[in-house]
């Protein structure tokens, strides 16, 4: 290899593997108080959708059901299976997502930056996940390729996962995002590219949405999904960004030699920077103060070691990003059925997945309660009857969430506890468990406080009204007197009398009601020993004064 090729010194990587896991918000149909409860129904009754429900290994035949498949139920706890993979194939429990799948794509070509060669990437599958009881869809896209430099592979983990570009340069290149992609049916046909270098349609749709719009290629990919923050058509099933637009990934990594990896390629493939100037090679890309823990943090290093059936192998956990790097020539750590590809593709996916739907979710909820709380009109009713639907909806919501996919640990096996763990650290999940968890109690003893007030309110009315009420009652009532002897009257008479008595009787309720509150005001000032005469007065001439009560 020529000495002036970039990559001349780099190591190779024989065999990649990328997954991408980017969560978005199901937005709500119409003025419902959460989205749909089974978007999926309505995906699939899309008459040219690409997307189909995927039979998986547990509900198809057992001809697709794997040694693979095995080892990766039998890892997680017993809650955790029943939320994967639900209970019994006949009359049991479902599992508590579904999975759609796009087989239209089957390839990727990647421009990583303008003066580099394209790549073409193989697309392993492009898949929907969606959950019962939780407004969230995860796109699961994941490719590979085979034989290329460390600096390549390191390029692409950077800068594949991005919905849009972030800016531009002065030659109006975009910034860190792929400078061209395009997906590729199985006859090598585009069937959509991206069109970042567009900028001023970026720049327009901010300006005017006041959202980012996603790039041309992953906004075909989503369709028939459409983005909330464009001009979707009624009744369409729309998503909105949740989360940061650079989109969660994994990566697997066979290279030849792992202990030939600097200190540096391990900080760049662990925190996901790109591959740094060729002329820097070897130089960390932030400072050594900011990196000192990085082993302690970023690194789990059970089996970096040059023993065991996977000798030198790294896993590197950051919350965005969880990456294995390991040899190339150790079987079982490229076995597709039994080895650690078959583990990284199976439960490492489903704990990454378990990981980031959580905060997804999580965040969903603390949106729907910013959203119900800005629409709040206290002065009008029916808007008040709304954002209490909406407010119950997203409490039950976040019960349902709490006791069917909240899990502080999803495996006993040492590993998958550990990068469960990690993942979950770095993401934060307890703490923000806890903070949504505090705003919707908050949410909830706001409106049951609300509705102790109302039924107090009620209360005192009722009982200002019985007072009022008990004089007449007691003075036309003594001693069984009747002010009127109308026992032997005709019935026309007494029929009379009694709509008459009906309608005074009525109407002197209705008046106490109306003035109920200022009444009480003046039973307190009543009650009140340290008022004079003179002032329970004035509180009785309340009663009748002009104005607000």
């Amino acid at each position: 290899m020529p000495a002036s090729d970039p990559h001349a010194v780099s190591p190779r990587v024989q065999r990649l593997h990328q997954i991408l896991l980017w969560p978005l918000r199901l937005m709500p149909l119409g003025d419902a108080p959460g989205a749909p409860r089974r978007p999926w129904e309505r995906l699939a009754a899309v008459a040219d959708s690409p997307w189909r429900e995927v039979a998986d290994e547990y509900t198809g035949g057992p001809q697709n059901f794997h040694e693979r498949h095995y080892q990766e139920f039998v890892t997680f706890l017993p809650y955790v299976q029943r939320f994967l993979y639900g209970e019994g194939a006949e009359g049991g429990a479902g599992s508590g997502m579904k999975v759609f799948r796009r087989h239209d794509v089957k390839q990727l070509r990647v421009q990583t930056r303008p003066q580099d060669a394209p790549l073409l990437l193989e697309v392993v599958h492009v898949d929907l996940y969606f959950f019962f009881d939780v407004d969230v869809v995860l796109l699961n896209v994941e490719v590979s390729s085979a034989d290329l430099s460390l600096s390549q592979a390191q390029e692409l983990m950077y800068r594949l996962g991005r919905a849009y570009p972030p800016g531009w340069d002065a030659q109006g290149l975009p910034l860190h995002c792929l400078a061209q992609a395009e997906w590729l049916d199985g006859e090598g046909q585009v069937l959509s590219s991206s069109d970042s270098r567009e900028r001023e349609r970026f720049i327009e749709h901010v300006h005017r949405h006041r959202a980012p719009r996603l790039a041309r290629h992953w906004d075909w990919l989503l369709r028939p999904l459409v983005n909330h923050a464009g001009e979707p058509s009624p009744g369409a099933l729309s998503y909105r960004q949740i989360e940061y637009y650079r989109m969660p990934m994994m990566a697997y990594l066979a290279v030849d030699d792992p202990r030939a990896l600097t200190r540096s390629d391990f900080v760049r493939l662990g925190l996901v920077t790109g591959s740094g100037p060729v002329a820097q090679e070897g130089s960390l890309p932030y400072g050594e103060d900011h990196l000192s823990d990085f082993e302690r943090r970023y690194c789990y290093d059970r089996f970096w070691s040059d023993v065991g059936a996977a000798p030198q192998t790294r896993y590197l956990c950051s919350g965005h990003a969880l990456v294995v790097v390991g040899r190339a020539d150790a079987d079982f750590f490229a076995c597709r059925d039994r080895g650690v590809l078959a583990q990284f593709r199976h439960q490492h996916f489903l704990i990454f997945l378990i990981a980031h739907f959580q905060k997804a979710a999580l965040l969903m909820f603390s949106d729907r309660l910013v959203e119900a709380l800005r629409r709040l009109n206290v002065q009008d009713p029916e808007n008040v009857r709304r954002f209490k639907r909406a407010i119950r909806s997203a409490f039950e919501g976040f019960l349902r969430f709490t006791h069917r996919y909240w899990f502080h640990d999803v495996a006993e096996q040492a590993q998958s506890r550990a990068l469960f763990r990690m993942c979950a650290e770095h993401l934060g999940l307890d703490a923000l468990h806890a903070e949504v968890k505090q705003r919707v109690t908050d949410m909830s003893d706001y409106l049951e406080t609300d509705s102790i007030r109302r039924q107090a309110n009620t209360v005192v009315r009722l009982t200002v009204v019985t007072i009022f009420g008990l004089v007449g009652t007691i003075t036309t009532g003594f001693l069984g007197m009747n002010l009127l002897a109308a026992a032997d009257a005709p019935w026309t008479e007494r029929l009379a009398y009694f709509v008459g008595v009906l309608v005074v009787t009525s109407a002197l309720t209705v008046y106490t009601m109306v003035k109920s509150k200022r009444l009480s005001d003046f039973l307190d000032a009543l009650s009140d020993e340290r008022l004079g005469a003179w002032d329970k007065l004035r509180a009785f001439a309340a009663v009748w004064r002009s104005g607000p009560g």
